[in-house]
This record gives structure tokens, C-alpha cells and sequence, in this order.
């Protein structure tokens, strides 16, 4: 085995001195080349819970695992053959084979198609995470490049690869070593030798940076002694001939590397070295014949890890064009895992990489691949048994394409898109943390070796594709660093320590970005720190001291850039961006002493600094973020919202304070004279330990003019309210306004306030005070609140002997107070019985209270001595019997007073309590604030359970006993009432009513359902004797709505109903009901006898103001009479029409024959003559125009020759036949060219042919002209899909309809979300392809929502062309077609269109085009008029 080189065998390379001399010449490397050292490996792995490990889940374990011969024997994945979608892609004619593509397409990317999933942006993470990559140009290594490119034709770079040495390949086969100082310690190869093998391809180093591995583009593999500069083998042998060297890896085993040529095959390379001679064994992987292997990646274990039970096995992972496969090397060959891509984009490039990771406290290898702008992470495990379990972590989502994948540490990586932008990502969070454009380097690109130039381009067109971005030698890591080769230089990337980033930001002074960025390291939130060891709190000591230094400078340069002119509100404005900042960052670093020594001392040499200073503590004050001020700080905070005059905020403020280190008499002096009373209070009770003392101020504000009688003011309203809700806090033990009072002082505050209240007299009494002033003062300033204190005081008493002493003795001096004076209302007087009811009710009660207290409060209440305040007195007394008070009174009396009182709710309560209901219909009903509720009590009586029947028949009889007031109260509702609970008592109802207008009121609510009565008329069943009745009614109270009425109504009966009418000489309405009678004539009759009286009442009057009255009268009877011709002329023939029409039109001429024989015409005959050809317009579609004529004529005043008077009646009769016959015409002329038209298209659609998009099955994927020979037809759609007849009946896409065999597309029908079949008729054609003729037959689709057309073996059917055509004539006309406009208006003009009470048409069938939202109808321009 080869451990060490042997001196005696090395070949001597005769270029290699030569040109390194010459280089060394050209450069004083070791005095003017800057250095670089490469960051040592990660030091030790991040034991965390791995935050992806909630999203993994697992891949099945394999039982036996698939051997290498039996995956190369497997078809591809891909469902369809690779197409090239760009063929001059790979159009090498015009490109020189010996000049090797190695330039950055970064500038000629603009039409790249991963451009276009670029729709997002991330938001700008500069402000968040700052710079975290730090990039440099190694400017020795570039110059040294460029100047042997000049000076020794080494030829352009190609490919990098870094260890503690740095190697780069030409295109001339040179390969350039530098150590970490950019020196060149070695070139090795020449460019004769470059002119045989080609540029260098591929280039490996192995783990002791003794070995180098070169491949050549014509697919030789050189290896070489780093140490001496020696060749130590040239391997021609190792793969097939002809094929570029993609790939040339080492394993962690310095005698084992891969390699990985164009045609897609993997070679294991053995080296041994027997009896002094080195030999190389060749053992083929994979074969690149099943499918192209295009990147290769073994696993390397750092040396820490070297004992890590997954490194025996020597992981390789492969990237083919359609799956990831991960093999082991050792102890022999076996597959672990393969994994299939799915459908990508086929010119994304395949990446692979490994990182050791820490998951659940356990260092484990992860594999992460990608394509195109998916990641996916496979965590590798082994388990117990010795087997390797793959586990899939959550995967990465990008919007850009990548063309390189790098591990910066294992949290860490770093990605490059297409387009040349560098993308820093955390993996555990996604979040990208920088992005950098890189597109300066002129990023070297493999593209000439995938495609196998140098060896004439013998290689798939997947594989060219692909190797369009390729760019895998050309970007190396190590320890933390990567290395970029470009056209003429090499860039180094690293990350920066946190102590970088943080300086970085603040040279571009971005001080609030870099204390941001500080305080995320000081909570251990940051992405990729590098730095920052030992133990939590050591690194917040490290950190916590660099942000104070920041802090420093910030305030400096706060105080330095503030504007010494201008206006205040600029200074305000500067310092309010900068001050929150100093007082946020000292706040979370627990730095008040900072904060109030050095920062406010600071601050404060600029006035509206440190007033901005002061506002900002204001919040974390009220938040109780911030105590133990100091009093230097509270005093001035204090008086700077004084000077501001925020006096709201000083109290808000002193709240929240320690105050015990104030002048307390000045504060509280403070706070009284701008009325704090909040304050004032908390500085006694937390300065003094005073609780007394604030209530005494108070009361001696409230108290006078509440002894005289007098409105409090609204300031006074306010103390009053906080005195109430501080005597509250006391007794339950609550500071006010916030927290508790101690546990020690509650005890002895509640003494206190309690003697406070029940004393005697107050301190400063005078002689005319009276006694208890301050419960009176209380009681009288709001009763109810007052007692509802006590009320909640006396629950938390405990049972002792001074609580019950104290109880008694409130009660006691309540009673004394209250009773004996007459300053209190019945409400308070009320109040305070209530409150003692209610105490008395309780179980546990220990209190005494004479009953005849409770008999007075009665007598009070119910026995005024004025009738003032009754609603008042009635609530009151209610609240006292709810409260349990009824206890303390005797029933029948206290029934008998209430009565006597009117008091009716305490009625209706008492008799609530002795189920007596049908007295209260007697209580709502008496009382007028209540009586509309009566029937809604009624209605639950009766309807809802619970009741028993006794109940429910008395309430129904008391009901019907008192229905006449029932009636009169709510007519609506007393019929609502009736039609449910007395539905076979109406007749007795109506009986009841001697009232006619309230009878008909109630009638008209029951029988008329347009008055919003909920009543079913079916299961009401009332008698045609009462509906007859109402109409009878409404003839005489309302004759206008009787027509409308007798519509809605159903049960009467006509003979009986007209008699009533013809007796109130209703004619219209006799007329209405003759009609549905079936006399017509009768109804026909009774109208023209109306029109003619009118007519002659009109012509018999004079010039008067009842003129307009009069012909208004005339029009509407001829409308209501020409519209009962016009509804049953339709039914009639020609001789009844004549009939009809011609007694009209005499009617209406009568009066102008009138007038033309006297000496003056009429005054109205002009109005009389258009009326008159209104009749002719009318009659003109029932009666032919000839027989209209003859009659005029016939006239005896016409027959004479007086045609004079008719002449604008026959006139206008001639217009109306002309529109008629241009309207006909227009529409003829229409509907031919449409049909001109529509013909025209249908014919062009019938002969227009199929263009289908593939050659080949789109479910078999196999092209048509492979199954010539079987008896199969090809279905071509117009959708562009070609199928197999075979393959679309096995996926049953075949329907029969009408006998005839109908096709439905499957990749359309299948993407429909349905799942449906579509049945539009038409939308493809099959056809069998022979080399003469192509013969074609019908498809079928059904469109939504349409049944299939259903027609009579009667009617034609179309043929399957002329079907298709129609449909495509239909969707380019776009909207209704004029005959369907024509059909609509022709259907809305008959049957009963003219009917003026017919409901509106419903139902499925009628769907108006006119109702159609996409309906638009577009006018012709009106004409121009000539001259």
C-alpha cells in the first residue's frame, strides 16, 4: 500500500522549476502579496436541540436493499423522453475547441428562464443580521494567475481546489500551487503536456495535502506529490476513452478516490503500490449508460470525528439526471438510499454536499441536495443493528434556481443562484440572512467539459444542458472559508465575528442597527455567530460591556449632531429618535445606575434632551418596568410635567413611584391644588400610612352643599365618586387606585374607616350639625352605590362578635337616619329597605330590623300624600318584594294597597305568586304604560307549557270576555291573537263588535294579508258570510282599495259580492267581478256606460275649474276599459272583438261629432282626438285596418263627405302601418345577414384543420408511427393532446351518446376538479393516419350544467363537423344573438304580458337574456338630419 513517496521512483517534471522561477522572478511575492490565514476547523459541534426536527419524518427502512446492477438496469424516471427545448444550445460548430468557455454568463443572464421565478423579494436583512459575510480578493494568487496566462501560456483558470495549500487548474493543463501566504511553491504539468490532455477539468486534494488528483478534459488523470513536485502516476486507463474528466474526489482514504467523466459514469480509483511500482485499479460504479451521473460527493469526517462509527462505511452520494443515490464503499459495495427528483426543470443544475450536524444531542452526517430551487436535507443515522436509517428533514423552498450549495458551518450555508447573487440562509430557521452580488468575480464556468468539447462533443443533450450553468470546480471550502475562481482572480468568503459585524455596522454608522444586532447576540437570537464561547453568562457580560461602550458614543453623537438653530420642534424631534433609544438598550440591560448617573448627567447639559429623557421613562413607570428611581430624577421628572402642564401624567406618574424619598406635604399640597385626588391619596396611604385623613378632605368639599340642598358641580360629582370607590378599596382590603393594601394593615384600615363613617359628629362640628354626618352625606350623594359598598363589605365579614356588632350598627344608624327624616326620596328610602331585605334573606343572617319599619315603608310608599313620583314609588316597592321583603308584609293587605294605588305590577306580581293569571290581563290592561304587552302575555299563557289547563281556560275566557277592549287596544294584534287561540270563536268575535269601523279594522287585519298578519288562511277557515261582511265594510270605508282587496281575497262569493257592490254603485268594481264572473260583455257594458256618462258630464259643463277634473276621470275609465278588451280579445273571435272595440271607438267619437256640428268647437276636443287615436293605436292589433275604415265611413256624418274632422285620425293610422312595415322589413334584413354570416363561419369551421401539439401518445409517451401495424386509431383533440384509441379507451375516456362513439380528452377531462368528463359537443377529432388520407369522427363534451340535448327522431340532427362548427360560431359571436332578442320581446308582448294584476313569471324556464350580466345591447348613432 502507498503511504509515503518514494524519492528514487518520483519522475522528474521538467517544466515545472522553470516556470516557477520565472514567476518568482516576475514577483517579490514574499514582500508585497498580502496574506491570508484560513480559519481553523469548527472547534466544536453545537450540541442543541435541532430546530427541524419537529418536521422530519422517515424513510421506510429497506429490508434488502437494491444492488448497483439491478438500479442500472431500472428505466428512467421521467415519464416523457428528454426533448431539448433549445437545440442551438448545443451548436457547436462556431466554437473553437481549443479556446475553453470559462467566462461568467453573470452579464449575458438577463434571458435566463430562472429569472423569471424572481416575483418576490425577501425583505432587506442588513438591518437585522448586518453583514455577515466578509469578502476579499486574494490579489497575489490573481496577479500570479494573470501573469503566468502572459508570461508561461498557462491559459485561462478552470478549476480551484483548497486544502492548507490552494490548487488551480488552466486551460493549458497547468496546475498552480500556493500556500496560505499566496506564494507559488509549485507548477506542476506543462503546456505540451496541456496541448495532449486538454485543460484541467477537475482537481482533488487529499486529507494531508500530500496528494493532488488533476483530470484533463480529454479524460487523463495525473496525480502528484505536493511535497516534492513530482508526477507520481498519469492514469489513462481508468474510464472509457473520449470522455472529459467531470469529477476527481479523494475519500477519507488516501488510496481510494472517485472520479466522474461526461458520459455520466463513476469510476472507484484503487492506488496501490507493490514491489516499488504504483498501479491503479479502475472499477466501474454506475453506468452512464442508464442514466448520467453529473455530480459526485463522498463524505469526509473532520479528524475529530475520524472515530465516528458512519465514517467505516465510506458514504458516496451521487446526483443522475433523475434520482440521488448514496452508496457505501466499504466494507463492500451497497446502496442505502435512492431517491427520485420528480419532474424539474431539465436545465437546473444537480448539487450535492455533506456537513455533520448536531440533532438531539447526537453528531450525525446530513447529505443536502438540490436542483433547480428546491433543497432537501437527509439527516444519515446508524442504528443499533449496524444499518444506515435516512431520515428527511424539512426541506428549503427558494425562488431563484442555485448553481452551488456550500456548508459554512452546521448552521449555516451559503447558495448562489443563477444569476450570480449569494445567499446567506439559516437552516434551522430558513430565514436568509445576507445576499451579495458576486457577478465582479467573473465566476468561472464548466460548461466546455460537460459538453465534451475537447473531445468533440460526444455527449447527451440532457447532460450539455445542464452543464450550461455548471460551475462545480470552480468554487472550493475549507475550514469555514470559501474560495471563488474567476476569469483572472480568486475571492475568499468567510463570516464575520460578531465583534466584525458589529464594527461594520457602526463605520457606516448605523449605531441603532449595531445595538440591535448586539442585544440579538446578548439573547442568543442571532444567526451565524462566530465568536462568541463559553457560558451564557459570560458571553452577556462580553456582549452587555460592547454595548455600553456603543451606548456612549451614541449619546455622544446624539448630543454632537443636534441642530443649534432652527425651531424647538426639530431639537424635540431629533432627540425623541435618539434618547427611547439609550433608555430601551440600559432598561434591558438592568443599567439603571448607568441609566441615572453617567447617561441622565450627560443628557441633561441640553434642556430638551433631557425633557425628552424624562418623557420616556413615563412608560415603563405605568408598566411597573421601572422602580427605584432616584430622587433626583423623580423630582425633576415631577416638575418637568408640571412646567408642561400635564398634570393628568404627573398623577398617572406618582402612582407608580416610590415617593417615600419626596417632600410628602409638598406633593400633597401639589396634588390638591391641581386636583389629584388619586394621587393625593396614594401619597397618604403610601407616604404616611394615613387613610383617614384623604376622606375627611373630601367629605369637607362634598358635604355642605349637600346639607343645603344644593347640585354638586361635576368636579364635586368626581369626588364624590372617589371617595365612594375608596371607602370600597379600604373595606375589601384594595389600595387604591392600584394593588393591595398589606396583609398586616387591612385589620386596622377596615377599623378605621368603619369608626370613621359611624362617628357622631364630625371633628369641626358645629352646633347645627346633625348627627352621622358622613353616612348622611353618603346616603344623600348617591344612595344606591353607598349601599352597595356595605352590601359587598358585609359579605367579607366574618361571623365574629365585632363583625356582627358593627353590621347591627350601620343598620341601626341607616334606619335612624333615614326614617326619621323626610329629606330622602322614595327611591332612597326604597333603596335602603331593599338593601335590608336583602340582607335579612340571607341564610347566615344575624341581623335585627323592627317589622313595623317595614308596614311605615309600605304606607309610604303606597299612601302618598301627592300622586307625584308614582312610577318611581311602584319600582321602587317591586325591587323591595323581589329582594325577598315580601316576607316582612302581609299579602292581602299589601294587594289591597298596591290596588288602591294603582300600583299594577305589584299587582301582577302578587297574583303571579297565587297562579292567579287571569287577573293580570285586568293589570296590563289598566295600565297604560303596559297595555300593548297584554297580548303577547296572553299568547305564552296559551301556547307555552307549564300551565295547567284550569289556568290556561280562565285566561282564555278572560280573553274573550274583554276581546271588544282587545280590539280597540291593537286591532292587528288582537286578530293575531284570535286567529291562533280563537280560531273557532270568530263568529262570536264579530258578534261581539258593535262598532262597525272597529269591525272592520279587525276584518281587514284577519282576511287581508298585505297587513303584515302572520295568519294561515287555509287552517283558519272562515265562513264567505264574514268576508263578504268585510268587503261590505270596505265599500264603505274605504271604496278606493276594494278592487285591490277582492284580488288577494279568496273566499267569497261573486253573486252575492256583486249585488253588494252594484248597491254601493261601485262600477268599476262591479265590472272587475263580471269579469271573473265570465261577462265580459256585462263587464264591457258597465264600463262604456261609465265612459259615456262621464263624456257627457264633461261636454255638458262649461268653462270651470272642474275641467281637468273631469277629462282626467274620462282617460282612466277608457285605460281600465281598453284594457279589459285588450285581456279577452285574445279569447275572442273577429265578430265579439267588433263587439268590443267598435261600441268604444263610437263612444269617443260621439262627443267631437257633437262639437263639429255646433258653431264653437269644444274646449277639450283636442285632448278628446288624441284619446280617440289612443282607442285606434289600441284596437289596431285586434281589428283589421279595412274593417276600421268602413266603419268610420259608414258614419252618416262622414258618408256625406265631411272627412275633414277624421283626417288626423286616418293620418296617424297610415304612420302607425308604416313604422309596422319598416319594423318588419329592418328585422327580415337583419336576420338574413345574420344567417349570411353565421353560414359563412360554419363553413370555414368545418373545413379548418388539427394541428397536434407532440408526435407522440400523451399516455403511453410512445410516438404514433411505432404501432402502425396494430389495428389502432389516433384521437387528435383541438386541444393539441394526440392519443392512442387503445390507450383512451383503457383509461375509459369514452362515452356512448346517440349510438355514436364520443372522446373525451383525458389530461383536460383529468385536470378538471370535477372529475367529470367535459360533454361540449365537438372539441376533437380522431382520424386513422395512413400515408394518403386522413379520416376524421366526432368528440364529446358536455359543458356545465347543460343536460344533453334531447331531440325527436323527427327533428335533423347535425352531423359531428357541423356541431363542432356551431359551437365555435357561438363562442366568436360572444352574446345573444338578435333572433334571440326578437324571440324575447315577441314572447314578452303575448299570453297575459297586458294583464295588469299577473304575478311576475318565475320558475326554472324563464331565463330573459335581458337578464343576462354579459348583456349589452349597442345602438346604432342616430342619423344625421339633412338640410
Amino acid at each position: 500500500m502507498e503511504n509515503e513517496p518514494d524519492p528514487e521512483n518520483l519522475e522528474q517534471n521538467p517544466c515545472a522549476r522553470t516556470v516557477e522561477e520565472e514567476l518568482n522572478k516576475a514577483f517579490n511575492l514574499e514582500a508585497s502579496l498580502s496574506k491570508f490565514s484560513c480559519i481553523d476547523l469548527d472547534k466544536e459541534l453545537e450540541f442543541k436541540n435541532d430546530l427541524i426536527d419537529d418536521k422530519e419524518f422517515d424513510i421506510p427502512q429497506v429490508d434488502t436493499p437494491p444492488t448497483l446492477e439491478s438500479i442500472l438496469n431500472e428505466t428512467d424516471d421521467e415519464d416523457e423522453s428528454f426533448v431539448l427545448e433549445d437545440p442551438t444550445l448545443l451548436n457547436v460548430d462556431t466554437i473553437d475547441s481549443h479556446s475553453y468557455d470559462t467566462s461568467s454568463v453573470a452579464s449575458s443572464d438577463s434571458g435566463d428562464r430562472a429569472n423569471l421565478k424572481r416575483k418576490k423579494k425577501l425583505p432587506d436583512s442588513f438591518s437585522l443580521h448586518g453583514s455577515v459575510m466578509r469578502h476579499s480578493l486574494l490579489k497575489g494568487i490573481s496577479a500570479q494567475i494573470v501573469s503566468a496566462a502572459d508570461k508561461v501560456d498557462a491559459g485561462l483558470p478552470t478549476a480551484i481546489a483548497v486544502s492548507s495549500l490552494i490548487a488551480v487548474g488552466t486551460s493549458h493543463g497547468l496546475a498552480l500551487i500556493f500556500d496560505q501566504n499566496q506564494a507559488l511553491r509549485l507548477c506542476l504539468g506543462s503546456t505540451s503536456v496541456g496541448g495532449q490532455y486538454g485543460a484541467i477539468s477537475a482537481l482533488s486534494i487529499n486529507n494531508d495535502c500530500s496528494r493532488l488528483l488533476c483530470g484533463f478534459a480529454k479524460g487523463q488523470i495525473t496525480m502528484w506529490d505536493l511535497a516534492s513536485g513530482k508526477l507520481l502516476r498519469s492514469i489513462t486507463d481508468a474510464h472509457p476513452p473520449g470522455t472529459a474528466i467531470l469529477h476527481i474526489k479523494f475519500t477519507d482514504d488516501p488510496t481510494l478516490a472517485i472520479c466522474n467523466d461526461s458520459g455520466g459514469s463513476v469510476f472507484e480509483l484503487t492506488f496501490k503500490r507493490v514491489m516499488g511500482v504504483r498501479t491503479c485499479e479502475s472499477r466501474c460504479l454506475f453506468s452512464g449508460s442508464k442514466g448520467e451521473v453529473c455530480c459526485i460527493e463522498p463524505l469526509h469526517s473532520k479528524p475529530e470525528l475520524k472515530d465516528h462509527p458512519i465514517t467505516q462505511f465510506s458514504l458516496l452520494a451521487m446526483a443522475s439526471l433523475t434520482k440521488i443515490l448514496v452508496i457505501g464503499l466499504k466494507p463492500s459495495l451497497k446502496v442505502w438510499m435512492t431517491f427520485p427528483y420528480g419532474r424539474m426543470d431539465p436545465s437546473s443544475v444537480p448539487l450535492l454536499a455533506w456537513h455533520f450536524v448536531a440533532v438531539n444531542n447526537c453528531v450525525n452526517p446530513m447529505l443536502a441536495f438540490c436542483r433547480g430551487d428546491m433543497v432537501h436535507f437527509l439527516l444519515v443515522k446508524r442504528d443499533e443493528s449496524g444499518a444506515i436509517h435516512v431520515t428527511k428533514q424539512k426541506h428549503l423552498h427558494l425562488y431563484y434556481d442555485l448553481i452551488n450549495f456550500t456548508w459554512i458551518n452546521s448552521r449555516t450555508v451559503v447558495l448562489l443562484d443563477s444569476v450570480e447573487k449569494l445567499h446567506v440562509i439559516d437552516r434551522q430557521t430558513q430565514e436568509e440572512l445576507e445576499t451579495m452580488e458576486i457577478s465582479e468575480v467573473q465566476l468561472v464556468y464548466n460548461s466546455s467539459h460537460f459538453k465534451s468539447l475537447a473531445t468533440g462533443g460526444n455527449v447527451s443533450q440532457a447532460l450539455a444542458l445542464v452543464g450550461e450553468k455548471a460551475c462545480y470546480q470552480s468554487i472550493s471550502s475549507y475550514g469555514g472559508q470559501i474560495f471563488y475562481l474567476g476569469t483572472k482572480s480568486v475571492y475568499v468568503m468567510m463570516l464575520r465575528s460578531w465583534r466584525e459585524r458589529m464594527d461594520h455596522l457602526l463605520k457606516q454608522d448605523c449605531l441603532t442597527e449595531a445595538l440591535a444586532l448586539a442585544w440579538s447576540f446578548h439573547e442568543g437570537k442571532a444567526k451565524a455567530v462566530v465568536g462568541l464561547s463559553g457560558d451564557v453568562s459570560k458571553r452577556k457580560a462580553v456582549v452587555a460591556d460592547r454595548m455600553v461602550e456603543i451606548l456612549f458614543h451614541y449619546a455622544d453623537r446624539a448630543l454632537k449632531k443636534c441642530p443649534d438653530q432652527g425651531k424647538i420642534q426639530v431639537m424635540e424631534q431629533h432627540f425623541q429618535d435618539t434618547v427611547p433609544v439609550i433608555v430601551d438598550y440600559c432598561l434591558l440591560l438592568q443599567r439603571k445606575d448607568l441609566l441615572f448617573s453617567q447617561m441622565y448627567d450627560k443628557l441633561s447639559e441640553n434642556s430638551v434632551a433631557k425633557g425628552v429623557f424624562l418623557e420616556c421613562l413615563e412608560p415603563y413607570i405605568l408598566s411597573d418596568k421601572l422602580v427605584g428611581i432616584t430622587p433626583q430624577v423623580m423630582k425633576d421628572l415631577i416638575v418637568h410635567f408640571q412646567d408642561k402642564k400635564l398634570m393628568e401624567n404627573v398623577e398617572a406618574l406618582i402612582v407608580h413611584m416610590d415617593i417615600t424619598s419626596l417632600d410628602i406635604q409638598q406633593v400633597v399640597l401639589m396634588c390638591w391644588e391641581n386636583r389629584l385626588y388619586d394621587a393625593m391619596i396614594y401619597v397618604y396611604n403610601r407616604g404616611m400610612n394615613e387613610f383617614i385623613s384623604p376622606m375627611e378632605k373630601l367629605f369637607k368639599v362634598i358635604a355642605p352643599p349637600l346639607n343645603a340642598g344644593k347640585t354638586l358641580t361635576d368636579e364635586q360629582v368626581v369626588m364624590g365618586n372617589k371617595l365612594l370607590v375608596y371607602i370600597s378599596c379600604c373595606l375589601a382590603g384594595r389600595a387604591y387606585p392600584l394593588g393591595d393594601i398589606p396583609e398586616d394593615l387591612v385589620p386596622l384600615v377596615k377599623n378605621q374607616v368603619f369608626e370613621f363613617l359611624i362617628r357622631l359628629h364630625s371633628v369641626e362640628a358645629s352646633s347645627e350639625e346633625e348627627v352621622y354626618p358622613y353616612v348622611r352625606t353618603l346616603l344623600h350623594f348617591d344612595t344606591r352605590e353607598f349601599l352597595n359598598v356595605l352590601a359587598l363589605t358585609f359579605e367579607d365579614f366574618k361571623n365574629d362578635k365585632q363583625a356582627v356588632e358593627y353590621q347591627q350598627r350601620i343598620v341601626d344608624i341607616l334606619l335612624k337616619v333615614m326614617v326619621e327624616n323626610s329629606d330622602f326620596t322614595p327611591s332612597q328610602v326604597g333603596c335602603l329597605f331593599t338593601f335590608l331585605a336583602r340582607q335579612l334573606a340571607k341564610p347566615d343572617n344575624t341581623l335585627f330590623v323592627n317589622r313595623t319599619l317595614f308596614d311605615q315603608v309600605l304606607e309610604f310608599l303606597c299612601s302618598p300624600d301627592d300622586d307625584s313620583r308614582h312610577s318611581e314609588r311602584q319600582q321602587v316597592l317591586l325591587e323591595l318584594l323581589q329582594a325577598g321583603g315580601i316576607v316582612q308584609f302581609e299579602e292581602s293587605r299589601l294587594i289591597r294597597m298596591a290596588e288602591k294605588a294603582a300600583f299594577y305590577q305589584i299587582c301582577e306580581f302578587m297574583y303571579e305568586r297565587e297562579h292567579q293569571y287571569d287577573k293580570i290581563i285586568d293589570c296590563y290592561l289598566h295600565d297604560p304604560l303596559r297595555e300593548e304587552e297584554v297580548f303577547n302575555y296572553i299568547h305564552n299563557i296559551l301556547s307555552i307549557p307549564g300551565h295547567s289547563a284550569e289556568e290556561k281556560q280562565s285566561v282564555w275566557q278572560r280573553a274573550m270576555d274583554h276581546m271588544e277592549e282587545l280590539v280597540s287596544l291593537k286591532p292587528c294584534k288582537a286578530a293575531e291573537l284570535v286567529a291562533t287561540h280563537f280560531s273557532g270563536q270568530i263568529e262570536v268575535v264579530v258578534g261581539q263588535l258593535q262598532n262597525q269601523l272597529l269591525l272592520f279594522k279587525f276584518l281587514r287585519s284577519l282576511l287581508d294579508p298585505r297587513e303584515g298578519v302572520h295568519v294561515n288562511q287555509e287552517l283558519l277557515q272562515i265562513p264567505p258570510r264574514i268576508t263578504e261582511q268585510f268587503i261590505e265594510l270596505l265599500c264603505q270605508f274605504s271604496p278606493d282599495q276594494v278592487i285591490e282587496t277582492l284580488q288577494v281575497l279568496e273566499c267569497y262569493r261573486l253573486e252575492e259580492t256583486i249585488q253588494i257592490t252594484q248597491k254601493y254603485q261601485l262600477h268599476e268594481v262591479t265590472a272587475y267581478l263580471l269579469e271573473k264572473k265570465g261577462d265580459v260583455h256585462g263587464a264591457f257594458l258597465l264600463l262604456l256606460q261609465r265612459l259615456q256618462s262621464r263624456l257627457q258630464e264633461m261636454t255638458r259643463q262649461g268653462e270651470n275649474t272642474k275641467e281637468d277634473i273631469l277629462l282626467k276621470g274620462v282617460e282612466d275609465t277608457m285605460v281600465e276599459t281598453i284594457a279589459l278588451c285588450q285581456r279577452n280579445s285574445q279569447n275572442l273571435n273577429q265578430q265579439q272583438r267588433e263587439a268590443l272595440w267598435f261600441p268604444l271607438l263610437e263612444a269617443m267619437m260621439a262627443p267631437q261629432k257633437l262639437s263639429s256640428s255646433a258653431a264653437a268647437p269644444h274646449l277639450h276636443c283636442e285632448a278628446l282626438k288624441s284619446l280617440t287615436m289612443q282607442v285606434l293605436n289600441s284596437m289596431a292589433a285586434f281589428i283589421a285596418l279595412p274593417s276600421i275604415l268602413q266603419r268610420i265611413l259608414q258614419d252618416p256624418i262622414y258618408g256625406k263627405g265631411k272627412l275633414g274632422e277624421i283626417q288626423g285620425l286616418i293620418l296617424g293610422m297610415l304612420d302607425t302601418f308604416n313604422y309596422e312595415q319598416t319594423l318588419l322589413e329592418t328585422t327580415a334584413s337583419l336576420l338574413n345577414q345574420d344567417l349570411h354570416w353565421s353560414l359563412c363561419n360554419l363553413r370555414a369551421s368545418i373545413s379548418r384543420g388539427l394541428n397536434p401539439k407532440q408526435d407522440y401518445c400523451s399516455i403511453c409517451l410512445q410516438q404514433y408511427k411505432r404501432r402502425q401495424e396494430m389495428d389502432d386509431e389516433i384521437i387528435v383533440f383541438s386541444c393539441g393532446h394526440l392519443y392512442h384509441s387503445f390507450c383512451l379507451q383503457s383509461k375509459e375516456c369514452t362515452l356512448e351518446i346517440e349510438g355514436q362513439t364520443r372522446w373525451a380528452c383525458y389530461k383536460c377531462s383529468s385536470s378538471n376538479k370535477a372529475g367529470k368528463l367535459s360533454e361540449n359537443p365537438s372539441e376533437n377529432k380522431k382520424g386513422r393516419i395512413t400515408s394518403s388520407q386522413v379520416k376524421m369522427s366526432p368528440s364529446y363534451h358536455q359543458s356545465k350544467g347543460d343536460p344533453p340535448a334531447r331531440k325527436a327522431n323527427s327533428e335533423p340532427v347535425l352531423d359531428p363537423q357541423q356541431m363542432q362548427a356551431f359551437d365555435q360560431l357561438c363562442r366568436l359571436y360572444r352574446g345573444s344573438s338578435r333572433l334571440a332578442l326578437l324571440m324575447e320581446l315577441s314572447q314578452n308582448r303575448g299570453g297575459d304580458s297586458y294583464r295588469p294584476f299577473a304575478g311576475p313569471q318565475s320558475g326554472p324556464a324563464f331565463n330573459s337574456v335581458f337578464q343576462n350580466e354579459n348583456f349589452q345591447l349597442q345602438l346604432a348613432p342616430p342619423p344625421v338630419a339633412e338640410d
